[in-house]
């Protein structure tokens, strides 16, 4: 009699658990937004979740350590006359935030390191392309500076955010709604999901569709897709029963799925997580009250099921935290944060160990906050893999990274080239003054004057509460 042999895997104990009430947040009024994005944002500093507000949208931003009860007076972004519908932190600066919303625009902005008193009103820039409502936004993995956005005009831009300049608009590949955007590793490639039920794969600075795949799943209801590591497909969708199904595909050959695995039959949409380092992906619906997870390998039947994490609540969206805010030491492997109707609960899942000493085989060198290409490098058809660190001894978030703001909006945090003085007009010959470019001299001095007096004040802030503090 043969004997089953067990499937070999480090992840095939991973274990999810809520965090205990007072790591919480409480008293949070999430968006009632009818809208499928995961409405939370999260890095190793902050986290950011889309919430009610009359006359407008508005997120609040909360240091990752302010758990327990939050004040109802505590400051909101607020600056977009329609409701906030997706936001994304930069991958490359923890205190840069993007926001897009159903008034057409995308705001960028800068969240300071200490609490602000009032309300965050002015984005760093906004930028306006879109003639309908923004409802995806996803910064570019590995060069600085770069988002991507789709609005219900079913057009996708992809901004230069430091100049606020447009550079590229995919406006003709698309005939419908597009329901989810993603990247590759490396920001070569895209794929997005229509209304039209087909799945795409664009290059696109080149502005074209490299591979497309119609129905991939028969269900009416929406799909979203992910790349993994290996530069597969992740779908989720619906069957023609209304059963719910994960699917991987090969982008060479789009006819059948790599695997098909069939789940249960609900309505809400499957939101994919997926983690490069463990090739699992993690799938949260909204409106559920599981997040099941699978791990991808590159041996049949490649998508294995691992386990589903249940509790009693549903969630009405989910933030996933970047490899580098994990707690190595107790090695934990993913970290959700889960919204509830009037409050945020962090659910950590973990692979247990009994040894103390850091696991290198859960975490290999993960992509850190350097940019590996500056924007025009990008465009003129450079790729980069990200920039990798190493968890060993475990991340520390950098300290606030001023975004520097010229009159072209770069938005920066190395000092600009060559010596300031050779720029200013009032050192060039007296007959090549003109009364435009003193008056662009005087508003370029007062924007400098004006930074560093924002800095004075946020210096001082940061004084007030060091004093506090030792008292």
């Amino acid at each position: 009699m043969s004997r089953r042999v067990v499937r070999q895997s480090k992840f095939r104990h991973v274990f999810g658990q809520a965090a205990k009430a007072d790591q919480s947040y409480e008293d949070i009024r999430v968006s009632k937004v009818t809208w499928d994005s995961s409405f939370c944002a999260v890095n190793p500093k902050f986290l950011a979740i889309i919430v009610e507000a009359g006359g407008g949208g508005a997120f609040i931003v909360l240091p990752l350590a302010k758990t327990g009860r939050v004040d109802k007076n505590y400051p909101l972004v607020t600056g977009h006359t329609a409701p906030v519908l997706d936001i994304d932190w930069c991958p490359h600066n923890d205190n840069v935030i993007a926001s897009a919303s159903d008034d057409t625009t995308i705001m960028v902005w800068q969240i300071p390191d200490y609490t602000p008193v009032r309300n965050i009103t002015e984005p760093v820039i906004t930028l306006e392309g879109h003639s309908k409502r923004v409802g995806i936004l996803s910064w570019h993995p590995t060069a600085r500076n770069v988002l991507l956005s789709a609005g219900g005009d079913n057009v996708i831009i992809i901004w230069n955010v430091g100049t606020g300049e447009v550079l590229l608009s995919l406006d003709d590949l698309h005939p419908d709604v597009i329901h989810s955007v993603c990247w590759n590793s490396n920001g070569s490639l895209i794929a997005t999901t229509c209304k039209d039920k087909t799945l795409r794969i664009i290059d696109p600075r080149k502005g074209q569709v490299v591979a497309e795949r119609a129905r991939p799943h028969e269900g009416a209801r929406p799909l979203r897709a992910v790349f993994t590591a290996d530069g597969k497909l992740l779908s989720t969708g619906f069957s023609r029963m209304s059963e719910r199904q994960l699917a991987l595909w090969d982008p060479n050959n789009f006819e059948e799925p790599v695997a098909l695995q069939e789940m249960d039959t609900s309505n809400g949409v499957l939101l994919p997580f997926y983690d490069p380092d463990s090739s699992i992906v993690y799938l949260c619906g909204k409106g559920d009250s599981s997040i099941r997870y699978f791990e991808i390998t590159e041996e049949a039947p490649y998508v294995h099921y691992l386990n589903t994490f249940s509790s009693k609540e549903p969630q009405r969206g989910v933030g996933f935290m970047p490899k580098r805010g994990l707690d190595v030491s107790k090695c934990e492997i993913a970290r959700f944060y889960k919204l509830h109707e009037r409050k945020c609960e962090p659910i950590i899942m973990t692979v247990p160990r009994k040894s103390d000493l850091f696991q290198d085989d859960l975490y290999p060198d993960t992509p850190g906050p350097e940019p590996a290409l500056e924007a025009d490098e990008w465009l003129a058809g450079q790729d980069a893999e990200p920039v990798l660190i190493s968890l060993k001894d475990g991340y520390v978030p950098p300290k606030h990274r001023e975004l520097r703001v010229t009159k072209r909006n770069i938005l920066d945090v190395r000092p600009p080239a060559g010596p300031r003085r050779s720029q200013s007009a009032s050192d060039a010959p007296l007959a090549q003054h003109t009364l435009e470019t003193i008056l662009e001299e005087i508003k370029a001095l007062r924007e400098r004057v004006q930074a560093q007096e924002q800095r004075i004040t946020a210096l001082e802030n940061m004084l007030c509460e060091l004093v506090d503090g030792t008292d």
